[in-house]
C-alpha cells in the first residue's frame, strides 16, 4: 500500500528526488566556474541533502540530538567511501542514514530500561507561532507527537520499513537489504506498522480550536475546577510524564479523565509560581513553563474531536536545553 492510502496528516510531501550527474574524473569535478575538487563537491552534495537526512533520522529516532549524531555518522561513512558511481545521490544518502539509525535503534533497545513505547520523542518547538525553515522540513505535514509515540512501539526493522516506504517513498527492493530480509518480508513489516499507525489518534486540524481547548484546561487546573477539567478531557485520555526526577527516562502513564484531571490539579499547584507560554509543539498546541527566566517544563497536547486525548510532559533539563528554547518575550498565562 502506497503513501496515498494513508491519512493525510501522516503523509509526507518532500520534494522530488533530484538526479545528479556523475562527471567525476581524475579526482576533479567540472563546474561552470572551472573545476571543483571531488571532496569539495562531496561536501556540497551532502550539505544539500542534510535537511532531508535529518528528517529521516528524526522520524527514525524521535530525538533531535540523536538525529544530528546519525547524520554526522552518515557523513563519516560517505567521506570514507566517496560517491563515485552513485546515480541518485538523495536516495543513496537516505539509505546510508537509515542504516545508521537502524543500528542506533537496535543498540537503544538493548540498553533501555523503560518498556518499549515509553520513551517520549523530542518535540519540535517554535515560539510566537513561527517555524524556521529547518523545522518545516522536519515537520513536513505537521506530523505530531501522537505518531512519534506510536513509532516508538515498533520494532526497529518495522519502523525503518514504515518510515522509509510510507513517509519517504523508498521502494521495498531498496528497504529489504537494509533489514536483511526479502522484499515481501519488508512489505509485511511496513503493513504491520501501518495498522498500528492507523489506530493512533488523528488530531484536530484547526490550531485555534486546539488552543481554545488547552486554554480551558489550564484555566480549570489553575482554578481548581475538577469538573471543568474532566469536561475538556477525552474519557480515555492518556498522560505521560517523568516518573522520577532523577531518572527522567522512566515514564509514568496515567489513563482516564478523572485520574488525569486530579493529577493536573496537583501539577497546577506545583507550577503556580511560574509563567506559562503558548508554543507550537510539532505544529500543535503546547505550553512551556518558565521559572526564574528559564524553561523548566514542556507540555505537548493532542486534541481530537474537541477533547484532549494525550498529554506529554517533559522536565529533563538537558533535553529541554537541547530543544533550543529561549525565554524571549513575555510569557503568557495561556
Amino acid at each position: 500500500m502506497r503513501k496515498s492510502a494513508l491519512p493525510a496528516w501522516i503523509s509526507m510531501s518532500f520534494c522530488h528526488v533530484r538526479q545528479l550527474p556523475r562527471v567525476i574524473t581524475a579526482g576533479m569535478r567540472e563546474t561552470s566556474g572551472g573545476q571543483m575538487d571531488e571532496r569539495d563537491w562531496l561536501v556540497e552534495c551532502f550539505e544539500e541533502h542534510r535537511p532531508h537526512m535529518k528528517a529521516v533520522a528524526y522520524r527514525m529516532l524521535g530525538s533531535l540530538a540523536e538525529a544530528d549524531d546519525a547524520v554526522q555518522d552518515a557523513w563519516l561513512r560517505v567521506n570514507r567511501s566517496g560517491i563515485d558511481g552513485v546515480d541518485n545521490v538523495r536516495a543513496w544518502l537516505t539509505r546510508v542514514v537509515a542504516r545508521v539509525c537502524l543500528n542506533a535503534l537496535r543498540s537503544r533497545n538493548l540498553r533501555r530500561e523503560e518498556p518499549v513505547g515509553m520513551r517520549l520523542a523530542d518535540p519540535l518547538i517554535s515560539l510566537d507561532n513561527l517555524v524556521d525553515p529547518e523545522q518545516e522540513v522536519l515537520l513536513a505535514d505537521s506530523v505530531g507527537l501522537a505518531l512519534q509515540v506510536v513509532l516508538e512501539t515498533l520494532a526497529p526493522p518495522e519502523r525503518l520499513a514504515f518510515v522509509l516506504h510510507d513517509m519517504f517513498d523508498v521502494p521495498f527492493d531498496e528497504i529489504a537489504p537494509l533489514v536483511g530480509c526479502s522484499v515481501e518480508a519488508a512489505r509485511q513489516m511496513a503493513s504491520r506498522a501501518r495498522r498500528r499507525v492507523r489506530g493512533s489518534t488523528q488530531p484536530d486540524a484547526e490550531l485555534v480550536a486546539q488552543r481554545r481547548v488547552v486554554d480551558a484546561f489550564v484555566a480549570a487546573a489553575r482554578g481548581g475546577d475538577l469538573q471543568a477539567l474532566i469536561a475538556v478531557l477525552d474519557p480515555n485520555v492518556v498522560s505521560r510524564s517523568p516518573a522520577d526526577p532523577a531518572h527522567p527516562e522512566r515514564i509514568r502513564v496515567i489513563r482516564g479523565a478523572d485520574a488525569v484531571a486530579r493529577a493536573a490539579l496537583g501539577g497546577a499547584r506545583t507550577a503556580a509560581t511560574g509563567l506559562l507560554r503558548p508554543v507550537l509543539m510539532n505544529g500543535a498546541a503546547g505550553l512551556v513553563l518558565i521559572e526564574d527566566g528559564q524553561p523548566r517544563t514542556v507540555w505537548a497536547y493532542t486534541v481530537a474531536r474537541g477533547k484532549i486525548v494525550e498529554i506529554d510532559m517533559m522536565t529533563d533539563p538537558e533535553r529541554i536545553r537541547r530543544l533550543g528554547l529561549t525565554p524571549a518575550g513575555e510569557a503568557s498565562g495561556g
